[in-house]
């Protein structure tokens, strides 16, 4: 029951008047005496997080907690894809031309992620990550790969939760949801970076303007519940080096180049 609750306000509900509310409370001093009992629930490693929990001033606040600095390690190695989040790794694969792929037991079109079949085009024959952070993970977002930032637009109005109620019945959650996508130019190919909201507002806040990005470097947090795709530009031949549905640590590596 205790757990329920909770869920209400980081996952927030499909009713924007009533998720606007949650959010509200969430941000506010009022909901400072959920914090402890948040991260009892959720099992937080509260010898990671930057401050002792009574710094936190609401349950939002504590939400989207830093780390204690470089308490994640980067995997440095050249030519290899690290993780942006720390999250489940909830779906890995090729892309094929026109593809209809399953996340989460749906089927999901490339060119709606996108929103245009001229833009998701560059990832056909490529490959893609999806990666899930539940309401227990660090909800800040980093850079999976040095390279320069070519273009970043949102899409997307509605939002629903992003857990299987929400993919079950949601409208294609993630072809409809609210989402930033990062389209990053590397010595290896195009890398799209989509944050994808779970809420029916934008609970994603950039927090760094550069076009330079810098692997392991802050982009930006989740305001609450949330996913993360990764698409590869099919430029050179790329190798996945971790299992589906594991768990997966920021700068901990997805997967490499080989024939650069």
């Amino acid at each position: 029951m205790i757990k329920t609750g909770l869920k209400l306000f980081v996952e927030l509900t499909g009713n924007p008047f009533a998720s606007n509310m949650l959010k509200q409370i969430s941000s506010s001093k009022i909901s400072k005496p959920l914090v402890r009992p948040f991260s009892k629930v959720y099992h937080i490693n509260e010898s990671e997080i930057e401050k002792p929990l009574e710094k936190y001033h609401s349950l939002h606040a504590f939400f989207t907690r830093k780390l204690k600095p470089n308490l994640r390690p980067i995997d440095r190695t050249p030519y290899t894809l690290t993780s942006p989040v720390d999250g489940i790794v909830n779906g890995i694969g090729k892309v094929l031309p026109n593809q209809a792929f399953y996340i989460k037991d749906r089927l999901y079109r490339l060119d709606d992620i996108f929103g245009d079949t001229k833009r998701a085009s560059t990832y056909y024959d490529g490959y893609y990550y999806i990666l899930y952070l539940s309401p227990s993970h660090y909800h800040r977002i980093h850079y999976p790969i040095d390279g320069k930032l070519i273009q970043r637009y949102a899409l997307g109005e509605t939002s629903y939760p992003v857990n299987s109620l929400g993919l079950r019945w949601g409208d294609k959650p993630f072809s409809t949801n609210y989402r930033i996508i990062s389209e990053i130019d590397t010595d290896t190919g195009k890398v799209a970076f989509i944050k994808v909201g779970a809420l029916n507002i934008n609970s994603i806040q950039l927090t760094n303007s550069s076009d330079i990005c810098v692997k392991g470097e802050e982009a930006g947090y989740f305001s609450f519940g949330s996913t993360v795709l990764l698409f590869i530009e099919n430029k050179h031949a790329f190798q996945n080096i971790v299992p589906d549905n594991t768990e997966i640590k920021l700068g901990q590596a997805l997967g490499k180049w080989t024939n650069v």
